[in-house]
């Protein structure tokens, strides 16, 4: 998820009473929120294809989490411990009650890393497994809402807080507004807007009428429940989705005689009823988009890849080779790669994409990538 997702939640849950475990809950909350992203740092000593190695590693794997929830609390600790003896104060910081508020908001990060399709391997080093919950699109505006209204209306009292969330406030609706308007992947944009923007109005309203008159850990533990109910309706939904993906996929692969070998159904950004279906046979892997409720009648269009055999086969096998292309296979769910030029004389493409994102020859960050090859010697 992003980051405005995970410092909601980390805000959030400490409003939710983990705050009176000790003084500095809430920033220790926020920091062991998203600290698992430290490995976006990676980037900055390599290209974008070490940044997408490393991200979602060994920082958001069981043992990663529980080593960085124990370095936060100790960070504050000796922060606290330095102050203490230079101010000639007592000490404040609480380490126990620092440790078990950063050990429960830092699970929440791979958890909600885990609800999108984008996936986590909890069980590095000893295994690179990835794991996929396909429930929640990688950002979604509502649950922005549900924890962002809770969280406002507990942390807006001051001057000073209030102007942090006018600016956070203005700069997301209009993210949101010109992400629903210009955007072409919404299928309603103003439906969006309009809950966003009836959300937005009315915790406004709900601030000046002076709610909650002080803190209220109820108000935050709602939102919290709010996104968890959320994501049983998204898992409910899923389980359909994924039925259908492999309805449709069983008629595809039948007409062609092939086995299917994995299916999966992964949501869209802000609609619910839109799912993405992947079908992968033995020779080909099908793409396609579909509604759970359609009244259209029509079968959802289909985009077939075959898998490669001899030639192409055989370039392909020369440019995974390369190393921006194994990191890309190593990440890829549905990797797919194809030769542009059977008919090469010196040199060809090659294609690779990951199919969850995008097809090949279409240029889509870190999940696709195109190179030239050697043609083979023509006999």
């Amino acid at each position: 998820m992003d980051n405005l997702t995970h410092s909601l939640v980390g805000l959030t849950a400490s409003k939710a009473g983990l705050e009176r475990l000790s003084p500095a809950t809430t920033a220790c909350c926020i920091l062991a929120a998203n600290a698992p992203d430290v490995d976006l740092i990676c980037g900055l000593f390599g290209d974008r294809w070490t940044a997408l190695h490393y991200h979602r590693g060994i920082t958001h794997s069981i043992l990663g989490t529980l080593l960085l929830a124990l370095l936060i609390p100790t960070f504050f600790w000796l922060g606290d411990l330095i102050i203490s003896d230079w101010r000639q104060r007592a000490r404040v910081v609480r380490f126990r009650g620092l440790l078990l508020a950063s050990l429960i908001v830092s699970a929440t990060h791979p958890l909600m890393d885990w609800t999108n399709n984008y996936g986590v391997r909890p069980l590095l080093p000893w295994s690179g497994r990835w794991f996929y919950g396909d429930l929640v699109f990688i950002v979604d505006p509502f649950i922005w809402m549900l924890l962002g209204a809770s969280a406002f209306l507990l942390t807006s009292g001051t001057r000073r807080q209030l102007g942090i969330w006018s600016f956070l406030g203005t700069v997301f609706t209009i993210v949101v507004v010109f992400g629903a308007i210009a955007g072409s992947r919404l299928d309603h944009p103003l439906i969006l807007v309009l809950v966003w923007m009836t959300v937005l109005i009315s915790i406004v309203v709900i601030r000046k009428l002076g709610y909650p008159k002080n803190g209220n850990r109820k108000l935050a533990l709602t939102g919290l429940a709010l996104v968890v109910a959320y994501w049983g309706g998204l898992a409910a939904l899923h389980a359909t989705a994924l039925n259908r993906a492999r309805g449709i996929g069983t008629i595809l692969t039948a007409n062609n005689r092939e086995t299917i070998t994995q299916t999966a159904a992964m949501p869209t950004l802000a609609n619910p009823n839109r799912w993405l279906g992947v079908v992968e046979s033995d020779r080909s892997i099908y793409r396609f988009e579909f509604f759970l409720i359609d009244s259209s009648g029509h079968a959802p269009p289909v985009a077939r890849f075959t898998k490669p055999e001899g030639t192409e086969a055989r370039v392909i096998a020369s440019a995974k080779q390369d190393r921006r292309v194994q990191i890309l296979l190593e990440f890829a769910r549905f990797p797919f790669g194809r030769m542009v030029d059977h008919d090469c004389l010196t040199e060809t493409l090659v294609q690779f994409a990951d199919l969850r994102y995008t097809e090949p020859g279409r240029t889509r960050g870190n999940f696709s990538i195109e190179l030239p090859v050697e043609c083979p010697p023509q006999p």
